[in-house]
C-alpha cells in the first residue's frame, strides 16, 4: 500500500547544457549531455519518495531501451510502479532539455506513449487504497477518473495540469481536486477561461513564481513566500520538487506557512543543480532553511 500515488508522463531525459540559446540559423556548443529519468508524475513520485513517503506511480512507458532504463531508475529509487503500463512495440517518450547559463530551459521531444493509460486501464481498489493522489499531464478522461476514484474514497487529490492547460479540458480533475498547482502562466489560463470560478475559489490554489516564491490562494485567505535568493543553474524539475515538498509536507501539517516554505526551499534546491531529477531530502531542506536564517 502506498500513501502517495501519482499519475501521468514518465519520460526519459537528455539534458544539454549551452552557454546560450541558438538564434535562426545559428549554431552553438554543447558544454555538456546527461541522461536521466523525467517526466512530472515520475519526478514528483521520486522526490515523494526521496522524502520518506511511501509512493506509487500510473503512466505507461515503451518497450524500449529507455523504457527498460526509465523503469529501473524507479525501482532503484523504491518507487512502486506496478501501476506503469509497459506498451508492446511502441516507444517511450524522449525529452530534450536544452539549458542555458542562466538556467532557463527550452524543450524539444516526443510524446511516444507517456499517455497511453486511459480510464479502462485504472485499477480503482489501487487508487482507492492512497492517503493522497497526484495528477500532472495526462488524458483528460484519464485524469477525471483517477480523480473521481480518489475523492469518492476519501483521499485528497492535487492537480498540476501543466502547460498544455489552456488546450485540454481538465474540469473534471479540477473539480475533484483539494490542491491545484499552476504557475502564473497557467493562473492566467484558468482565470481567462471557461473553467467556473469555483475550479480556484473553494480550494488550495499554489501560484509557483519561479524564482519569486508561490503563493496560496485559500477560502481563508492567501499567503506568499517570497523564494530564496539562490544562483539558478537548471530550472528543469523544480517545479516537480516544489509539488513533492507541498505534498510530503502537507501530509503532517496543517500550517500552511511552513508547508509553503519547505515547497519552495524543495524547488531551490532542484534548481540550484543540473538535471530535472533532483531529489533534496528531509535533512537537505532542513539544513537550507538552517543556512536561510543564518544569512
Amino acid at each position: 500500500m502506498v500513501t502517495v500515488l501519482t499519475a501521468g508522463h514518465i519520460n526519459w531525459d537528455v539534458t544539454l547544457r549551452v552557454d546560450q540559446f541558438p538564434e535562426p540559423d545559428g549554431e552553438v556548443a554543447i558544454r555538456s549531455r546527461q541522461q536521466s529519468g523525467g517526466g512530472s508524475a515520475a519526478n514528483v513520485a521520486v522526490a515523494c519518495r526521496a522524502l520518506e513517503v511511501d509512493t506509487g506511480l500510473i503512466g505507461s512507458v515503451g518497450d524500449d531501451d529507455t523504457g527498460l532504463l526509465a523503469r529501473r531508475e524507479l525501482e532503484d529509487a523504491a518507487v512502486d510502479i506496478d501501476g506503469v503500463r509497459i506498451v508492446e512495440d511502441a516507444e517511450t517518450a524522449v525529452k530534450y532539455i536544452v539549458v542555458d547559463d542562466a538556467g532557463e530551459v527550452a524543450l524539444l521531444g516526443n510524446d511516444g506513449v507517456n499517455e497511453a493509460v486511459g480510464p479502462e486501464d485504472l485499477d480503482p481498489e489501487r487508487i482507492r487504497a492512497a492517503d493522497h493522489v497526484h495528477l500532472t499531464s495526462q488524458r483528460p478522461d484519464t485524469a477525471g477518473r483517477l480523480a473521481q476514484l480518489a475523492s469518492e474514497s476519501g483521499a485528497t487529490v492535487s492537480v498540476d495540469p501543466g502547460r498544455r492547460l489552456a488546450d485540454r479540458d481538465y474540469g473534471t480533475a479540477l473539480e475533484h481536486a483539494d490542491i491545484i498547482f499552476l504557475t502564473d502562466r497557467e493562473a492566467e489560463a484558468v482565470l481567462e477561461s471557461s473553467y467556473p470560478a469555483s475550479t480556484y475559489n473553494d480550494r488550495l490554489v499554489v501560484i509557483k513564481y519561479g524564482g519569486d516564491g508561490a503563493e496560496i490562494h485559500s477560502p481563508g485567505g492567501s499567503i506568499r513566500h517570497p523564494g530564496f535568493d539562490i544562483d539558478p543553474v537548471d530550472t528543469t524539475g523544480a517545479g516537480d520538487a516544489f509539488a513533492a515538498g507541498f505534498i510530503a509536507t502537507s501530509l503532517g501539517t496543517d500550517d500552511l506557512e511552513v508547508v509553503l516554505e519547505f515547497a519552495n526551499a524543495c524547488g531551490a534546491l532542484a534548481a540550484s543543480a543540473e538535471g530535472a531529477r533532483i531529489t533534496p531530502s528531509y535533512a537537505s531542506v532542513e539544513a537550507f532553511l538552517e543556512e536561510q536564517t543564518l544569512e
